[in-house]
């Protein structure tokens, strides 16, 4: 099913009040610096609101207005990005879009590609310029809405994104108990000069494609008891996933196995939960680090070990890690390391993002929660998000992969009897 969506009107918001001088130069700390220049989507959409008398007019109005608000403390958001040294809060604002989109909610609900999410957004993923926030509000000729949401990687992580979005929701409720966000990143880390890496790398331009897989939790119980069997320990839900995803992936992959070639598994992990002491939920940036493991092309080993190494990989990031992280070059070294090794095509990885306990659900502007909240085509080839069904009985992978190996892949295991019920989405 094709879409139009028919851009009516673009604007400028800005924060409701001025950015006080002592705060109008926001440094990118080293671990934005070496963030991809991507914006990062999130589309929350929300049927009808029949217990409100709020016309589209009333309810843009509102996010307009709340949205304003919420700039003022998130102020970097609203300046403009400088290089890749420093955020100029100049209070400059964000653009706002609204558009039509000519069908109603729940033929896309039902039965829209996801691939075709994209037209939601205000601005495609790879046109990063110095703004670094920009919003698209839709609205179905039923009365329903979308709203498409552009973060620049350069500045903020899933998690900052969440706290920007909740507390953004949070406002146009009328809430006054608002998380404010902290903004230390740059003090923890601060900026070095990152000469002969270029944080593009892995950016492409190939057709990628992407598809929603849900699998229910007695799939992802499954699962974790499969992959215990191997293991003689019991994976986590996103552990377990990560290496069914990733068999199914090697598998297509077999004919093309070199030793030459590298293979590696990353892994999004959290760093604030890993400072010493913890960095509170609210403290805004990219504050995230990968975990890398290195599975073995071994068919013979069906498992690979990968839950286990995926483990260590994890747990070696710790106080320790982020020490080094924070005093030495040694992380950039093996950033520009693997980078070059990724350019020459001797390393294939395979990563994977979990935004499950995000309580993305709960994202409520006024007129309730969504019913559903998506995200799109990426950059990245080889790349899975992980996000909590609505209902939290499941969790949904999006996947994006190259056209050719999307049509190949087989997420399906025998000793399970899993298999694909193609849907509008795909059902595991």
């Amino acid at each position: 099913m094709k879409i139009q969506v028919e851009v009516l009107s673009r604007e400028t918001i800005k924060p409701s009040s001025p950015t006080p001088s002592p705060l109008r130069n926001y440094p990118l700390s080293f671990l934005d610096q070496i963030s991809p220049p991507i914006y990062m989507p999130m589309i929350f959409f929300y049927e009808s609101s029949f217990n409100t008398n709020l016309s589209n007019d009333d309810k843009s109005d509102r996010l307009k207005i709340s949205l304003s608000e919420t700039l003022t403390r998130f102020y970097p958001l609203a300046g403009r990005l400088v290089d890749n040294i420093s955020i100029d809060c100049n209070d400059e604002g964000i653009v706002y879009s609204e558009a039509r989109v000519k069908c109603q909610l729940v033929q896309v609900i039902q039965g829209l590609a996801p691939d075709e999410f994209n037209k939601f957004l205000p601005c495609e993923l790879d046109d990063v310029d110095e703004t670094v926030l920009a919003v698209q509000v839709n609205f179905f000729d039923c009365g329903g809405m979308a709203v498409g949401v552009c973060t620049s990687h350069k500045i903020a992580d899933a998690l900052s994104i969440a706290l920007l979005i909740t507390g953004w929701a949070a406002t146009s409720r009328g809430d006054s108990n608002i998380l404010c966000p902290q903004f230390e990143s740059a003090k923890l880390f601060p900026p070095r000069n990152i000469s002969g890496f270029k944080p593009t790398v892995g950016i492409t331009k190939e057709k990628i494609v992407v598809k929603r897989f849900v699998f229910n939790n007695s799939i992802v119980a499954a699962l974790r008891e499969k992959y215990t069997d191997f293991n003689d320990l019991r994976p986590t839900r996103i552990e377990a996933l990560s290496a069914f995803i990733w068999d199914r992936f090697r598998a297509l992959t077999e004919i093309e196995s070199s030793p030459k070639k590298m293979y590696s598994v990353l892994h999004a992990v959290n760093l604030r939960t890993r400072m010493d002491p913890p960095l509170p939920e609210h403290s805004f940036g990219n504050l995230y680090r990968i975990a890398i493991a290195t599975p073995s092309m071994d068919t013979r080993d069906e498992s690979c070990d990968l839950v286990k190494q995926m483990r260590e990989a994890i747990k070696n990031i710790d106080g320790d890690y982020v020490t080094k992280l924070r005093e030495g070059d040694e992380h950039l070294n093996l950033l520009k390391e693997n980078a070059q090794r990724f350019e020459k095509g001797e390393m294939v990885s395979f990563s994977f993002t979990s935004l499950c306990r995000f309580r993305l659900y709960d994202v409520d502007f006024g007129w309730g929660r969504p019913v559903k909240v998506g995200s799109t085509r990426l950059t990245f080839k080889n790349l899975v998000t992980f996000m909590d069904t609505r209902e939290g009985d499941g969790i949904e992978a999006w996947l994006n992969l190259e056209e050719g190996d999307m049509v190949n892949l087989k997420l399906t295991r025998s000793c399970l009897h899993i298999f694909l019920q193609p849907l509008d989405d795909e059902s595991v």
